[in-house]
């Protein structure tokens, strides 16, 4: 993660499963050559390193890459993960990604995944340094040709969901659910990918509560607090126990989940067993809504198995070639393990009708009758995002620079 608060604001971020669908990708240069790791003997075991910037078992972004790694160890039983997990500088102040990609890699790691935007740099040092290591950036813009940070490292690739349609639902569950359109969100840290997840989520909301629940606009409230981090760390972030306290007691009845950790779903339990008619949607990890399954709305989760599978069977061929990946999901079979970068999972406070209502909403985004990029669309500070009729090209939504109009919270 970040080594400080500028650092975050800087970066890009998180918040994040990958599939093996790709919207676009980066080939490398003609001359730049694939990296070819050894392949492993018959019946020899090949490692795979991952670099964990939270705790593993945090039902949040870090154990859906967990979740994932054990997908590819099913499919692949030769494979062998090594994991480091809370490499951040709260609890290791003083130790870089790069080192214990280092110490991985000594160990016989042939492949190195980074899974938090905030490693962008570490991933392409760990690269420079190791020419014959594939290094994977979960996140991040290196090996994109067409975006704006292009490296050119031929043996560093990115991989990452296109999860702004799964932000679209968590945001339409959450207006179909609240009864007076005041909606919280718990954020991370500010970055480009925060600010177009929190504006997806917007978008959902907005389109929902007027075409589904029939109300004025204007009564709607979307409210985001950025705690400054992607989970706490004391005497350095907000502190997301409060911060979900103070919407849930200022009279947000939905509270949305942007962070890593579970504190929405637990101070929503407590919240709704003093008596208040509070839901919460959680985020990143398929089994969120079994924190508090009767206040629960649903949750959007990462599917990284295919994507981790691909990527390591093109490693184990020494085939493997520098990729940009922002993976689709699976519009016919959401929730397929095998084949959707994201999935979703409608939570017991949905209820009946909602459901519904969310189910003809997922339906057109998936084929299209529901395009909520498109204009007319203001920033937050009233200047033109995308003219009438324009559509946000890939670059304008991955690099989005600020929140939409209509949203509270500071976009930078």
């Amino acid at each position: 993660m970040k080594t400080n608060h500028q650092r975050h604001h800087k970066s890009l971020a998180a918040l994040l499963l990958i599939g093996a669908l790709a919207s676009a990708c980066a080939a490398p240069p003609p001359s730049a050559a694939p990296a070819q790791p050894a392949a492993p003997a018959a019946g020899e075991t090949f490692t795979v390193g991952m670099v964990i910037v939270g705790p593993m078992n945090d039902k949040g972004w870090n154990e859906a890459h967990v979740e994932g790694t054990k997908y590819v160890m099913q499919k692949m039983p030769n494979v062998k993960f090594e994991y480091v997990d809370k490499v951040n500088p709260g609890d290791r102040p003083n130790v870089k990604g790069s080192q214990v990609a280092d110490e991985l890699i000594a160990k016989g790691a042939k492949v190195v995944i980074f899974n938090s935007d905030d490693f962008k740099d570490d991933a392409l040092e760990t690269a420079k340094k190791h020419p014959n290591i594939v290094v994977i950036h979960a996140s991040g813009d290196y090996a994109w040709q067409e975006g704006k940070n292009y490296k050119g490292q031929p043996n560093l690739g990115n991989l990452m969901s296109k999860m702004e349609p799964g932000w679209m639902i968590a945001g339409c569950a959450s207006a179909l659910g609240s009864e007076n359109g005041k909606i919280g969100t718990v954020g991370p840290l500010i970055n480009e990918e925060t600010r177009r997840y929190a504006s997806a989520a917007y978008l959902g909301a907005k389109y929902c509560w007027e075409n589904y629940k029939k109300r004025d606009p204007k009564e709607l409230q979307f409210k985001i607090t950025w705690i400054g981090f992607w989970f706490n760390i004391p005497g350095v972030t907000l502190d997301p126990t409060k911060v979900a306290d103070d919407f849930y007691n200022g009279g947000f009845d939905v509270v949305m989940s942007a962070i890593d950790t579970p504190e929405v779903a637990v101070q929503g339990k407590k919240a709704a067993e003093a008596g208040k008619p509070v839901k919460y949607h959680h985020y990143d990890y398929k089994g969120g809504c079994e924190l508090a399954p009767d206040i629960c709305l649903g949750v959007h989760y990462y599917n990284w198995g295919p994507g981790y599978l691909k990527i390591i069977q093109e490693a184990m061929a020494g085939s493997y070639k520098s990729m940009w990946t922002w993976a689709e999901a699976d519009w016919k079979d959401l929730n397929n393990p095998d084949s959707s970068a994201f999935g979703y999972i409608k939570g017991k406070a949905l209820g009946a009708e909602n459901e519904k209502f969310l189910d003809e909403f997922i339906k057109g985004l998936g084929d299209g009758s529901i395009d909520l990029w498109k204009g007319p669309l203001n920033f937050q500070d009233g200047s033109v995002f995308l003219k009438d009729g324009e559509r946000a090209t890939d670059q304008q939504i991955w690099y989005l620079p600020q929140l939409l109009e209509g949203m509270e919270g500071p976009s930078q």
